[in-house]
């Protein structure tokens, strides 16, 4: 019985991607067994990525660690015809060529999905950009805020003391699960057809599609009921009293979500606030705000860790809300091995999180730290056949890094 190293072992995935998303994509393959070969720029970047101008370097930089860790890394000029044929034979041998750079870009550069089918038929070829090959918006440059504000989303988040202002959450919706999650979810897909039919395929994947997918609940509630989830008007985005986060008596805040009836109840009791427990859902607006300043008040009174321990006995559905550190050192999540030490480039160690889905027979797991940019170059070279001496010369000319 042959041994797996991981669902994903044996594939083997070149990366040309370089923003958050489609290294994520590629982290969550590699954890899965995996073979990720970045192909990153050859010299020091130019223009809008060169990091080196960007405020936010050590910041990006500690990410590339998380989102590099268990891939190698070749350091290739596309522009040159002598890089472009390396290229062509590490994707002549590879199941997926990940990118994410703007429609037209690969055309440009000759690693398109066209020239590299036609050499590789079972190539599984995803790109991944922000509004997807096609529309309207295609060529439309933007960020994470701006495809969940396309798709919808952003228009949802807010809190009622702004005035339903729409609140940022982060970068987690598009670029993260709308874009990074959903292309490995795709990659997959399109591996799984190719098992059955011998071919691969091209992916088209938005990021401004994918966080779209994500609210299909909010969408059938408005197409059902002609409810639109405005900002703090919804119960699931702050619009009732029950599903809510308050401040505590540390200046901590807690998270509250007791949805139904039972737990509800549980929360009306354990807030000595037995008098509400009929008026869950209740339409009258002013009975809500009392509901809600009534909560608002008693949360004051403790602190989130005494609130933890007395809801949690109360069999309410409440937890306090952590913040990194606190993620970090909680004792459900390293119970979970959702926080793991992996070694960075630099020769120390960072937390990271862990892997999610735990396969029983065949579990993903960390296969090292993120390399340094072309720290494989040699040795994924020699594997395509060329000599030191080659290799040597292409270093000089700025063809390989």
């Amino acid at each position: 019985m042959t041994t797996l190293d991981g669902p994903l072992d044996g594939i083997r995935v070149v990366d040309l991607s370089a923003l958050a998303p489609g290294p994520y994509c590629s982290m969550l393959l590699a954890d899965m067994g995996a073979e990720v070969i970045l192909v990153e720029q050859a010299g020091r970047p130019r223009g809008r990525r060169d990091v080196a101008r960007d405020p936010n370097e050590e910041r990006r930089r500690y990410s590339s660690y998380a989102l590099g860790r268990g891939k190698r890394s070749i350091g290739l000029n596309l522009k040159s015809d002598e890089a472009r044929d390396i290229f062509y034979r590490l994707s002549d041998d590879a199941d997926v060529v990940l990118e994410g750079f703007r429609p037209g870009v690969v055309k440009r550069l000759g690693v398109d999905w066209e020239t590299l089918s036609a050499r590789n038929p079972r190539l599984v070829y995803c790109s991944l950009s922000g509004f997807g090959q096609t529309g309207p918006y295609a060529a439309h440059v933007g960020h994470d805020i701006n495809y969940i504000a396309t798709a919808g989303a952003l228009g949802m988040i807010g809190d009622y003391a702004t005035g339903g202002r729409p609140a940022i959450p982060v970068n987690i919706i598009a670029d993260f699960a709308g874009g990074g999650l959903m292309a490995a979810f795709a990659i997959v897909c399109a591996l799984q057809a190719r098992e059955r039919s011998g071919e691969g395929q091209y992916i088209d994947l938005g990021m401004s599609d994918g966080a779209m997918s994500l609210i299909t609940s909010a969408l059938a509630g408005y197409e059902g009921a002609g409810a639109d989830m405005r900002p703090a008007q919804h119960v699931l985005n702050g619009g009732e009293p029950h599903y809510q986060v308050y401040e505590t008596s540390d200046g901590r805040w807690f998270s509250v979500g007791s949805m139904e009836p039972y737990f509800y109840a549980n929360l009306c009791r354990a807030l000595e606030l037995e008098q509400f427990i009929d008026d869950q859902g209740t339409s009258n607006a002013e009975r809500r705000e009392e509901i809600r300043t009534a909560f608002a008040s008693a949360f004051k009174r403790r602190s989130a860790e005494e609130w933890h321990q007395i809801l949690n006995d109360a069999d309410v559905c409440a937890k306090p809300v952590l913040t990194l550190e606190e993620a970090l050192q909680d004792k459900h999540n390293i119970a979970r091995e959702m926080v793991v030490e992996v070694p960075t480039p630099d020769g120390g160690t960072m937390r990271q999180a862990g892997v999610p889905a735990k396969l029983s027979a065949t579990p993903g797991r960390i296969r090292g730290g993120a390399p340094i940019r072309g720290q494989d170059t040699e040795e994924l070279l020699s594997e395509i056949g060329l000599d030191a001496d080659i290799v040597a010369s292409l270093r000089e000319r700025e063809i390989v890094a």
